[in-house]
């Protein structure tokens, strides 16, 4: 099982046993045990390590003091052998909540010195939340039993260096947020716009040693998770990178430290604080000399996603170090002064990325004056509008700021509207791999795209007195349709629509000559019946699919080099950056081929590469000839069904080393289909009557087996023949037999055998008159022929399933056989068709979807004038006047003639 297939069990299971908990309150029951397990499994490891077996493991108690001191010091924290984990799971049903309760209360008790800020009060949630697993104490025992099951098979020990943990960890978090309604936003940041924001910064500090980054409205902390995974793209050493944050409520808080201890991050490189952000700002100093050993925090970036225009109280703020410079915020809307805060933090060098309500660009007063000054103190850098319900709990459409101190190089500020680029996911809007990278692209490279991305002077803002709604610089908005005046009423394509796809005339030269014929007035007309045809022969159309395929020749090697050769040892984060750029160079002279769909579709196949570069780094090559149960949940039983690669899929197996196999399968399924369809042909030619017959189900969608064999035999008994009469005349002595049967030479008597006798008995004749009733011709189409072809299609059916089923098993067998005995080369060659080929095989399709695109917009040109208004016109006027005629012809009732009279007088006739 990979981490999602983990991931998603637990959710499901965790989903509903939380009954009618709030997932708000449920996910730090859950987490918080989830952490419990990691400090317990790290604290075994770690006494194994140091060779401590498992009996000497029972000695870890608090009376043993040596223990308690060695492994405050190392780990910060020292949990007994009856508190561990894994001792909870041997319990089994003696664990009870009153275990939990004492462990936690234990753990607060025995944190190191040095590191109670980290863990101090950090299972406060859980501890209060305990009671309301449940009514009684009982309910609350068989809770805590099922939450750890639950958790029991997340690897939290060490072994599991690609961060299982940390991945089930986010997507529980991420799925309470989406069934957390509004109070999502108070601990979650969807994981998309959080990369977003991590790629801007990493790549701005992509030059540094050593970075320093803070969250002031830390959340879970997944923000400065996704920066740290980022910026390591770039820093080899991920102990170089510090982490601040800081958290209002204190049970978000206690998410942000479980969530950074969790990812493997040195303890010495968190600082976490619980305080009011606006009201209590970050200055280091020793608590004995508070003024004299004053240091505020000053970060290489500050990233954040604060509560939306959240009241606050603004009074004697002017002075406040934060604001002086800018102004304060209003008093009911505290958007800039987060804002303001974290731009404080950013050192000279730094950068940071806020998300915002689309009010703090266009709304006045002091937010105005504000807004002003960040303008003229040149350090607003970006300005990036998302789709609306991109974050749980509220439809609004938000934006991301980028702002810098002082490395400004220019007095731009660039604004992209990105509201358009997502993909739909249940009622939410995601952005999508290809989303991202465009928006990280633009704002890195400053890079300006028509109905994207715009570089706006400071001078033009200025102009637009600091208005920096991004729809006044940027209208990525659908464009209406435009309609021809002449083209409507004559046909013809208009120069000006024809010109509208010039991207495509600049690259294929006289393609709109090949495609269109032009009149005096300028308008086009298509001279060519097959469109995609006409495009294809054209020879700058063979040019640049040619080129296009050259400019991808060798990216197998450079895939074999980079990625094949060494998977067990690459930098997976930075193998994938190499690969995007790769793609980009190679896609940087080919127009027309949008590099970001090329992006989608790497990213797509890299999701599945990733895991299974994790999966061999940390467990060993040998995990390529693993096979593990293929677990399935149903009416909430967990039970196996068959089996599954580890990491190479069955199908591969079979479509690579078994196609032979495979193929005689899939023509026994194809042959099963199409007695399926003949079964629906048939039942659609029976008249009434014969549907009404027991043959059919209730719903007359299904043969009954059972009757159509009951039909089949009184058909077949109603069938005679001279031969099959002169049968039934058969004698019984063995004398008059045997001269029977020298008297009868036409009757085909070598069809069946005679008995130890040497004549042919009773049973033997009946075969003979059946085989006989079977073969007769009955009439084509008939009643008769159709049940006798069912009854021979059921018992073909029955046949196919029963070798199917066997072959299906035996197909299985060979493939879990094929696999445990992979040699590394053959393996190594699997691996290369399940990573490289999807992925060449998706890039190769590029310049048919060009051609694809090319050819539905001129077909939507010459359809949107192909009918003109005098077409209509002119077929309604016939119309009209064929009524006419018509209702003159009528006769009936006074009163309706005069009707009908009235009415013939609206309609236009032709005189």
């Amino acid at each position: 099982m990979n981490k999602q297939q983990l991931a998603n069990k637990i959710w499901a299971s965790a989903n509903k046993m939380r009954s009618k908990i709030e997932a708000n309150e449920y996910k730090d029951y859950i987490l918080g045990f989830i952490f419990y397990k990691f400090l317990s499994d790290k604290e075994v490891l770690y006494l194994k390590e140091n060779g401590v077996d498992s009996d000497e493991m029972k000695s870890i108690t608090e009376e043993n003091v040596d223990a308690v001191s060695l492994l405050q010091q190392d780990l910060g924290y020292f949990i007994s052998y009856e508190n561990l984990f894994s001792t909870w799971l041997e319990m089994k049903k003696d664990f009870t909540v009153a275990n939990v309760r004492d462990a936690l209360s234990a753990f607060d008790r025995k944190i190191s010195p040095n590191h109670k800020k980290l863990f101090d009060k950090i299972f406060e949630t859980l501890q209060t939340g305990l009671s309301k697993l449940g009514t009684s104490t009982n309910e609350q025992n068989a809770a805590v039993r099922d939450l750890v099951s639950l958790i029991r098979e997340i690897p939290t020990d060490g072994r599991q260096d690609y961060d299982v943990l940390g991945f089930v960890y986010e997507y529980l978090i991420s799925n309470f947020a989406a069934n957390a309604g509004k109070k999502a936003g108070e601990f979650y940041t969807p994981h998309e716009v959080s990369v977003m924001m991590s790629d801007i910064i990493a790549d701005h500090l992509k030059e540094n040693d050593e970075i320093r980054i803070y969250d002031p409205t830390s959340g879970s902390g997944s923000l400065l998770i996704n920066i740290g995974k980022s910026v390591s793209r770039h820093i080899n050493d991920k102990n170089n990178i510090k982490y601040y944050a800081q958290e209002l409520k204190q049970n978000t808080y206690n998410l942000t430290r479980m969530n950074l201890i969790m990812r493997g991050i040195n303890p010495s490189n968190i600082e976490v604080r619980n305080g009011d952000t606006l009201k209590e700002d970050w200055p280091y100093f020793d608590e004995s000399d508070p003024q004299g050993t004053y240091d505020p925090l000053y970060v290489d970036a500050v990233v954040s996603n604060p509560p939306y225009s959240q009241e606050w109280d603004s009074t004697d703020q002017e002075t406040d170090p934060r604001y002086a410079d800018f102004g304060v915020a209003p008093k009911g809307v505290a958007d800039f002064a987060f804002l303001l805060h974290d731009l404080y933090h950013v050192k000279p060098s730094g950068i940071m990325t806020i998300v915002l309500p689309h009010g703090v660009l266009y709304r006045g007063g002091a937010e105005l004056q504000i807004r002003s000054q960040l303008v003229e103190h040149n350090h607003i850098d970006a300005i990036i509008g998302l789709p609306e319900k991109v974050f749980f709990g509220t439809s609004i459409s938000t934006i991301v700021m980028v702002l810098k101190r002082k490395t400004r190089v220019d007095e731009n500020i660039l604004f992209v509207d990105a509201s358009r680029g997502f993909e739909k996911e249940g009622k939410n809007n995601k952005l999508r791999a290809c989303d991202i990278k465009k928006i990280v692209d633009a704002v890195t490279t400053r890079a300006e795209e028509p109905d994207f991305s715009r570089l706006v002077s400071r001078e033009t803002i200025r102009k637009n007195e600091y208005n920096l709604n991004i729809f006044r610089y940027v209208d990525g908005s659908d464009k209406l349709e435009k309609f021809d005046i002449y083209a409507t009423m004559f046909g013809g394509i208009p120069f000006e629509e024809l010109q509208a796809l010039s991207q495509y005339w600049n690259v294929f030269s006289e393609l709109t000559d090949e495609l269109f014929e032009r009149n005096e007035l300028g308008y086009s007309h298509l001279k060519v019946e097959n469109i995609r045809r006409q495009i294809e022969d054209n020879q700058a159309v063979c040019d640049f699919i040619e080129n296009y395929h050259k400019s991808f020749n060798d990216l197998s090697d450079f895939l074999e080099n980079s990625l094949i050769e060494p998977m067990m040892t690459v930098n997976i984060q930075q193998t994938q950056s190499a690969i995007s750029n790769n793609l980009f160079e190679r896609l940087q002279s080919i127009p027309l081929v949008d590099r970001y769909q090329a992006y989608q579709f790497f990213s797509k196949d890299w999701e599945r590469i990733a895991t299974d570069l994790e999966i061999l780094q940390t467990e060993g090559f040998a995990a390529v000839r693993q096979i593990d149960p293929h677990m399935v949940v149903k009416n909430d039983n967990e039970f196996q069904d068959g089996w599954e690669g580890h990491v190479l899929p069955f199908d591969l197996i079979q479509a690579e080393l078994l196609s032979d196999d495979l193929a005689h399968i899939k023509a026994l399924s194809a042959r099963l289909e199409t007695i399926s369809d003949r079964y629906n042909q048939i039942i659609e030619s029976f008249s009434a009557d014969e549907k009404e017959k027991s043959i059919l189900n209730d719903d007359n969608t299904k043969f009954v087996a059972g009757e159509i064999k009951k039909e089949f035999k009184k058909v077949l008994d109603n069938i005679t023949t001279p031969e099959i009469e002169l049968l039934q005349t058969y004698p019984s002595s063995k004398k008059d037999k045997i001269l029977f049967v020298e008297q009868h030479p036409e009757i085909a008597w070598e069809s069946v055998e005679p008995d130890k006798l040497g004549v042919y008995g009773k049973t033997q004749i009946n075969v003979l008159i059946r085989k006989l009733q079977m073969d007769f011709l009955l009439e084509e189409d008939s009643y008769e022929a159709k049940i006798k072809e069912v009854a021979s299609l059921i018992e073909e059916e029955k046949k196919i399933k029963e070798e199917l089923k066997v072959c299906e098993r035996q197909l299985i067998d060979a493939t879990i056989f094929a696999i445990q005995g992979l040699t590394d080369e053959a393996a190594v060659d699997l691996l290369r068709k399940k990573w490289v080929a999807p992925l060449i095989a998706s890039l190769a399709q590029m310049p048919g979807e060009v051609i694809s695109e090319l050819t539905e917009k001129i077909k939507h040109l010459v359809e949107k004038y192909a009918v003109t208004y005098r077409d209509i016109a002119n077929r309604v006027s016939k119309s009209e006047e064929k009524l006419h005629t018509l209702i003159g012809e009528l006769q009936g009732e006074t009163a309706d003639m005069l009707g009908l009279s009235e009415f013939r007088k609206t309609l236009k006739t032709e005189k």
